[in-house]
C-alpha cells in the first residue's frame, strides 16, 4: 500500500502509519497538510495518515476544513503518545547548541524546556524528522532537532535530553483517511472495541437549534467525545460543528441521525469506524 504522510520516514505519521498498516507499505512524504488531499483525489495513494489534535494544542482546524473539503472518509483513529527528544549529532551537547529548528507544534509542546535555555534560538520549520535527516547529511554542528527516537535511530543523531515535552502525558490523536467512503460500514463484534463516528452539520438559524440537536443525541444515549466548530468561510459569523461519538447501538446512532438531519441545514457522515485509544 502506498500512504500519505505529512513529514518523512521517522516523524510520527509516519508511526502511526506503521501502527495502522503494518511495516510493509510505501511512503508519500508530504512537507504540508495541503498535500494530502490532492494525492488522495487523484488516486496516487490508496490512504493517508493526518494528525488532527493534541492533547496540549488542541483541534488543528485546517485539517477538519481539508477533509471536508476534499469529501475525504474517515477509516481509523490512532492515538500516540507524544515523546519529543533533543538530538544532534554525536560529540555534541547542550553547551554546544545555539538554534534548534523543528516544526513549530513540537516546539511548542517543548515550551518550558526552551524558556530555561533562553539562549538558544528556536527556528520553525515543515517537519521533525527531516530535520534531523538534515542535521545528519549535511553535518550541521550547533544546530539540534526536536523529533522522535526514531528519527534519531534512522539518522544515526545523539539524543541530548530526552522527553523534553511540557507535559509528559502529551498525545496526539491521527485520522487514517481515503478518498471516499465506498461500501457500507460493519460495527465492530469484538469485546472492549468500540465503534465511533465523525458528522459536520450546519445548523438552522434559530435560537436553541443546537441544543435542540444536543437533546436528539442525550435521547439516543449517545455520547460525545468531541464537538467542534469551525467558520463557514463564505458565510461570515456562520458556523459548522464538527462531532465525535460513541457507537453504542447503530440502530439507535441511525434513527438519531435520521432526526437531525431533518432540523439542520446540512449534513454529513465523514466516518464510521474503531475506537481506538493507547
Amino acid at each position: 500500500m502506498k500512504i500519505a504522510i505529512q513529514g518523512i520516514k521517522g516523524s510520527f505519521h509516519h508511526i502511526v502509519a506503521e501502527k495502522f498498516f503494518g511495516e510493509n507499505i510505501e511512503l508519500a512524504e508530504c512537507m504540508s497538510f495541503t498535500e494530502i488531499p490532492v494525492l488522495l483525489k487523484n488516486d496516487q495513494v490508496e490512504s493517508a495518515v493526518m494528525a488532527i489534535e493534541n492533547s496540549i494544542a488542541g483541534a488543528i482546524l485546517p485539517n477538519y476544513a481539508l477533509i471536508d473539503e476534499y469529501e475525504l472518509s474517515i477509516e481509523g483513529e490512532v492515538y500516540v503518545n507524544i515523546h519529543h527528544h533533543l538530538m544532534a549529532l554525536e560529540g555534541q551537547d547542550l553547551s554546544d547548541i545555539k538554534e534548534v529548528w523543528s516544526h513549530p507544534m513540537a516546539l511548542l509542546q517543548c515550551r518550558k524546556f526552551f524558556r530555561e535555555h533562553p539562549e538558544i534560538k528556536l527556528i520553525e520549520e515543515k517537519d521533525t524528522a527531516e530535520v534531523a535527516r538534515r542535521i545528519q547529511e549535511n553535518q550541521i554542528k550547533g544546530v539540534a532537532a526536536v523529533a522522535s527516537k526514531r528519527a534519531a535511530d534512522l539518522f544515526g543523531l545523539n539524543i541530548i535530553s530526552n522527553d523534553i515535552q511540557t507535559i509528559k502525558q502529551n498525545s496526539t490523536r491521527f485520522f487514517v483517511l481515503k478518498k471516499s467512503k465506498n461500501a457500507p460500514y460493519h460495527p465492530s463484534k469484538v469485546e472492549n472495541i468500540k465503534d465511533k463516528s465523525s458528522i459536520k452539520f450546519v445548523t438552522q438559524h434559530n435560537k436553541g437549534s443546537l441544543a435542540e440537536i444536543l437533546d436528539i443525541f442525550a435521547k439516543h444515549d449517545i455520547n460525545l467525545t468531541k464537538i467542534q466548530s469551525l467558520p463557514i468561510i463564505d458565510t461570515p459569523w456562520s458556523y459548522a460543528f464538527f462531532i465525535d461519538l460513541v457507537i453504542d447501538d447503530f440502530v439507535l446512532y441511525k434513527n438519531a441521525l435520521h432526526l437531525i438531519s431533518k432540523k439542520v441545514k446540512h449534513l454529513k457522515v465523514l466516518g464510521e469506524y474503531h475506537q481506538n485509544r493507547e
